[in-house]
């Protein structure tokens, strides 16, 4: 496992940049991206004014299978999911469960940890901005595969060795990019609530949207992510269980995905279904001086004929891709998805249809 295993919203600020593909149909863009036969499959969904407008998929579900993919079919997305653990704490907080101004020390007492660590708020964690590495101890990781030890026993081991470590930089400075942050904030949730986080997401974020979310090993006959080309099954197709919090294990069809980012988007407006007005708009305001919000980036000057603010997040276990940008200003946004990773043009192909697509729904002022 890399640390780069879950891609930053950095990435997805950057590809701002990038050259926009050519206009057409959803299929017929689909059918220009798959020309990389690095990428068995992928699909989007496009969101405006609030409404799903159109979705399309093409490719396989696993290279060398003749098995198509479909819209049905359930996707990795990632450190995408990230945006939904900020949400659950969110709720947690107007609920009178925790706080946005407790520090870490006091929401942990009985953990020791470096006394840079002890002001860490919440919002820090979840804005990147705790001064914490990207991740700690990565062959204990690996290691936990064959530990069967309840889930928040091992999140709350990974804090400890999380916490005694030296800070990546400076608390509530720039924005780098954790994901330790993501499971100490599911730790202090599993210790003031006595519920491990996936029941907390269950309970508190997926069934109030109606969400059906695969949290299971891969198995033949789904769409399948890849390695060096080679579908990938079972337990070593994923991050560690533990991980969930940052993006790991999490699959959904992009249906259900959407439902989540549209109460995202009318949550603005005071119409979502998860937190008050004033709960959604703390989650998508850039902390401090970075471009970082809680479990989105922000970004506000593109595109340059029309600039919006877009809520972005790129995702990937290093064998699938998700890609999410919102304009929550229009209720309008794109989610694009690829079953393969590292070593693909799946990035950089999902990247151009989400910019044109985006550049499509921009208005000019």
């Amino acid at each position: 496992m890399r640390p780069t295993f879950c891609f930053a919203y950095a990435v997805a600020a950057m590809v701002l940049s990038t050259s926009s593909a050519h206009a057409g149909s959803l299929d017929a863009q689909l059918a220009t991206a798959l020309k990389d036969r690095s990428i068995p499959a992928m699909a989007v969904l496009v969101i405006r004014d609030g409404k799903v407008e159109d979705q399309a998929v093409r490719g396989v579900r696993a290279g060398g299978s003749p098995a198509r993919a479909q819209l049905s079919d359930h996707w990795h997305i990632g450190s995408d999911a990230k945006a939904m653990t900020a949400t659950l704490i969110a709720r947690l907080v107007e609920a009178g469960k925790l706080s946005w101004d407790a520090k870490l020390k006091d929401m942990l007492p009985d953990t020791v940890m470096r006394t840079e660590y002890q002001s860490v708020t919440l919002a820090d964690l979840l804005s990147h901005r705790a001064g914490l590495p990207p991740n700690s101890d990565e062959k204990r990781i690996e290691a936990t595969r064959k530990d069967r030890r309840a889930l928040p026993v091992l999140r709350m081991e990974y804090v400890q060795r999380a916490l005694s470590e030296a800070p990546a930089g400076p608390v509530r400075a720039e924005s780098q990019y954790s994901n330790s942050g993501y499971i100490i904030a599911a730790a202090v949730a599993e210790r003031a609530t006595g519920q491990s986080f996936e029941s907390l997401m269950q309970e508190q974020v997926y069934a109030p949207l109606g969400m059906q979310v695969d949290t299971s090993p891969s198995r033949q006959g789904q769409v399948l992510g890849h390695k060096a080309g080679k579908p990938l099954t079972g337990l070593a197709a994923d991050i560690p269980p533990f991980f969930a919090p940052a993006g790991a294990t999490i699959k959904m069809s992009l249906a259900d995905w959407s439902r989540f980012v549209l109460d995202q988007m009318a949550g603005e407006r005071g119409e979502g279904k998860l937190l008050s007005q004033q709960g959604y708009r703390f989650l998508h305001a850039p902390q401090g001086e970075s471009g970082a919000a809680l479990g989105w980036g922000v970004k506000s000057n593109w595109p340059a004929h029309a600039p919006m603010r877009l809520l972005m997040h790129a995702g990937s276990n290093g064998y699938w891709n998700a890609l999410v940008a919102l304009a929550p200003d229009s209720q309008s946004g794109v989610l694009v998805v690829a079953n393969a990773g590292e070593g693909s043009g799946a990035e950089q192909q999902e990247t151009r249809l989400v910019m044109s697509l985006m550049s499509g729904m921009a208005k000019p002022q």
